[in-house]
């Protein structure tokens, strides 16, 4: 074999190399087309779960968040979200003494996880308009009928806890779960309110007169006290007085005027005696 052979055959070696390479790359060319056309796995992300669906018949697995793999074609996944979702509603109803009320309500709800292919088999992916609103508003005038419009504002929180506990209830066949419910407001009719304005009105003149009442017996149980310590009082002073005690004051009267007296006696007209302080009463003695 000369040098021609040997080049002819180590060119035909590099043709037959470079033809398996470009076979091997269209290869490889060929399934990314193909994973990224067809898709063969889907992610389920953070509080959502994965419907299968095989040629559009819902399976009883449900996927749980992170990669998933299908089969491309057959298999479809339909992503159910079931977080906790709010729904603020209002809703009129009539009391039991029929007066007209709109309740302002919020509500925290979520899909039970587990059974998210259930709910998207039997009401979809808009339970929130199909489920959700019609059963607050029914809930909502069922357990309002029960009270009466005053009851509806002293008795709030037993209530807002029938409207849970009902509204739990009922979405439960449904695999919806209630985590929490709150009466926002309750609004009434001008008539009612202005009712209430005036009761509570008269309650609080009512509750001031009683307290003023009151404060007036106080002071005159005070005052008749009084009276009476002052009544005790002058008895027994009355009680202590001895002719002994009179003499006594006198005496001390004129020992006051005696300590007053400058020492000059009295420029008199006529004829007169000098006065002498104390002698009437020692000659009545």
């Amino acid at each position: 074999m000369d040098e021609r052979d040997v080049y002819r055959a180590k060119e035909s070696m590099q043709n037959v190399m470079k033809k398996g390479s470009m076979k091997t790359w269209v290869i490889i060319g060929a399934i990314l087309l193909i994973m990224i056309f067809f898709r063969p796995w889907v992610q389920i992300g953070a509080g959502e779960r994965g419907v299968v669906l095989n040629f559009g018949a819902v399976q009883d697995k449900v996927l749980d968040e992170g990669l998933h793999f299908r089969v491309p074609i057959m298999q479809k996944i339909m992503i159910m979200d079931v977080k906790v979702h709010k729904a603020t509603s209002k809703a009129a109803a009539a009391s039991s003494d029929l007066q007209d009320v709109t309740s302002e309500v919020v509500l925290n709800y979520h899909v039970i996880p587990d059974r998210a292919n259930v709910v998207y088999q039997s009401i979809g992916v808009y339970y929130r308009e199909r489920i959700i609103e019609p059963a607050i508003h029914e809930v909502v005038k069922a357990v309002t009928a029960k009270y009466t419009a005053e009851e509806l504002i002293t008795k709030r929180p037993l209530v807002s806890e029938a409207m849970r506990t009902s509204l739990a209830d009922r979405l439960r066949s449904s695999n919806i779960a209630v985590d929490a419910f709150s009466i926002v407001n309750f609004s009434f009719s001008k008539v009612f309110m202005e009712a209430i304005e005036a009761k509570q009105t008269a309650e609080q003149l009512a509750l001031k007169a009683k307290r003023d009442l009151e404060r007036i017996k106080i002071e005159a149980e005070q005052k008749i006290t009084a009276a009476r310590a002052e009544a005790e009082s002058l008895r027994l002073q009355r009680a202590n007085i001895s002719p002994d005690l009179i003499e006594l004051r006198k005496i001390e009267a004129n020992l006051r005027a005696i300590e007053k007296w400058n020492g000059i006696m009295p420029q008199v007209t006529g004829a007169g005696a000098v006065p002498f302080i104390g002698v009437g009463d020692s000659h009545r003695k």
